[in-house]
């Protein structure tokens, strides 16, 4: 069994590996079936993409799956988390796909779980397939990354995607740059006005204000006033390279980090993301499975 749980542990080369299965299952070609396999989906954050393009990926796998809901479990006794996948492991699970909102939550589960696990998210930590996904979506509009510029625009601070997907993109030779309020942004990062991210990147992912992570709960301005300073318009795509992509994690919300026309105009790959997922997700379980 191998775990996915951040991509700092995978070398370049077998990310490039995982891409190039990913690419073939999105070419048509016919997976490995593994009706034998039990996978345990295990959310305790919402999700919709995520989840369910897991759950889609393990049904293209042929596993049988197990959707756990958090609400309706012994966590509402007072179960703890690690309890709670012990419990989940002990029916004998092949994999385990696990989102938390704990930074690096599955070192106190190795170990001690013989499942697999495949990290869904873990707080503002890391998101390693969603990364997987973005670099397969790259690589199909530009054939690889060496000497990419790509701007991520907004809540750097409490964006796992961010946090990732800096140092994947930076070690596959991309440039990464950020922008955004400056109450989010990191030092480690590069920071760049917003306009200049816009124009002279090549892809412009941006993300949503995580208003959940925030202590408390609010920001200094408004979704218009956000908008007007941040959001990706009509205005703005005219200063973007004209090959340029925008991108973003979703969920997005449209009107505040994107204009609703942008978010299915020639310049979005935004939906191509949701699709790549699958794909990516799929090539990872298979990894975890053949080990």
């Amino acid at each position: 069994m191998k775990h996915l749980l951040t991509l700092r542990d995978i070398s370049t080369e077998e990310i490039q590996k995982i891409l190039c299965r990913a690419d073939s299952f999105s070419q048509g070609i016919r997976p490995k079936q593994y009706e034998d396999k039990i996978a345990a989906n295990l959310f305790f954050e919402p999700s919709t993409r995520t989840q369910y393009s897991f759950n889609v990926a393990e049904v293209k796998l042929g596993m049988r799956v197990i959707s756990f809901s958090p609400e309706s479990s012994s966590l509402q006794k007072d179960e703890s988390f690690y309890d709670t996948v012990k419990v989940i492991d002990s029916f004998g699970v092949d994999i385990i796909v696990i989102r938390h909102s704990e930074n690096e939550y599955y070192k106190q589960l190795l170990g001690h779980v013989d499942a697999a696990i495949l990290n869904g998210g873990d707080g503002t930590g890391d998101h390693p397939t969603q990364s997987l996904l973005d670099l397969m979506t790259i690589k199909q509009e530009f054939g690889g990354f060496e000497g990419l510029r790509c701007a991520i625009i907004g809540d750097i601070r409490h964006s796992r995607v961010a946090h990732t997907n800096f140092e994947i993109m930076s070690r596959l030779g991309m440039e990464v740059v950020t922008s955004g309020p400056d109450i989010y942004k990191e030092d480690r990062f590069k920071f760049v006005p917003f306009d200049e991210a816009v124009a002279e990147s090549d892809i412009v992912m941006l993300l949503r204000v995580q208003h959940e992570r925030h202590s408390d709960g609010k920001t200094n301005f408004s979704k218009d006033e956000y908008h007007a300073s941040y959001g990706m318009n009509a205005d703005r795509i005219k200063q973007m390279k004209q090959h340029a992509i925008i991108m973003h994690p979703a969920p997005f919300n449209r009107g505040v980090e994107i204009a609703d026309e942008i978010v299915e105009g020639e310049n979005s790959r935004i939906f191509k993301q949701m699709s790549n997922g699958v794909f990516v997700r799929m090539a990872v379980i298979e990894r975890a499975l053949e080990g």
